[in-house]
């Protein structure tokens, strides 16, 4: 992997009808990184993570080892924090380029269709969990100017058709709600000198039953020397106890 960094200064390489990128907000709109910019300006960010549990120090390996690495697991386990620190801090050693992170456009329940907006306000809300664990590491100040001069990538699955992602470090998060055929199309979107981490929990898809298709691609990628599929389980949890008590019995 490269360890010169030739971040570009100019957005105007980034296909910016594709890509949510702040700048495309209005002044004068709702911002999903005002509240961390304002309340957290003088917080010291976390710069170093230490695994909490064996799975989580096999998966932080995992990522250092392999290109291409699969956190299945259920909630409360670190997958998509541990990714997105792990890409961080490749970001900041110059190992990469850019962070490129996306999720499928698929809610528990809801649509976007009922959200106020263009497509760019509309998925802010909902790529929330992402900005947060961005600004729990950067702080709110250094993520919103990563994400304007396009250091920083967050889309939908949808808009990554037809990329390659060369030194760069990519999270596809919320896995289990992409199809077999998005999964397969996103996978083949990695480029030289980047590393991809899928994350997920197949137990918790809001598609339709067997429409998922993160449980079956993990399972016939992990034969394949080179990619790494950790397995995250109840042990691994992280969250208040009766998360793992619960999601036991549920």
């Amino acid at each position: 992997m490269s360890k010169k960094s030739r971040k570009s200064k100019n957005p105007s390489h980034h296909n910016k009808e594709n890509v949510v990128h702040p700048s495309s907000f209005k002044s004068d709109s709702w911002h999903p990184l005002d509240t961390e910019i304002d309340g957290r300006r003088d917080q010291k960010y976390v710069k170093n993570i230490k695994p909490r549990s064996e799975g989580q120090a096999q998966l932080i390996q995992a990522i250092k080892d392999y290109s291409l690495t699969f956190a299945v697991g259920p909630a409360g386990t670190g997958k998509t924090y541990l990714a997105i620190s792990a890409a961080v801090e490749a970001l900041e050693k110059g190992e990469v380029e850019r962070i490129v992170l996306s999720r499928p456009a698929m809610e528990a329940g809801e649509s976007l269709g009922f959200l106020p907006g263009d497509v760019q306000e509309k998925m802010a809300p909902y790529l929330r969990p992402l900005y947060d664990s961005l600004g729990d590491r950067l702080g709110g100040k250094k993520v919103r100017k990563m994400l304007e001069d396009g250091t920083i990538e967050i889309a939908p699955i949808g808009f990554m058709r037809g990329r390659t992602l060369n030194n760069s470090f990519v999270v596809i998060d919320e896995a289990q709600n992409c199809t077999y055929g998005q999964l397969k199309m996103i996978l083949s979107r990695l480029g030289w000198h980047s590393t991809m981490v899928v994350t997920g929990d197949p137990g918790q898809s809001d598609l339709l039953e067997g429409i998922s298709g993160l449980k079956q691609i993990s399972e016939k990628l992990e034969f394949i020397e080179n990619i790494a599929v950790c397995n995250l389980g109840k042990t691994d949890i992280v969250r208040h106890p009766l998360v793992a008590e619960m999601l036991g019995v549920l």
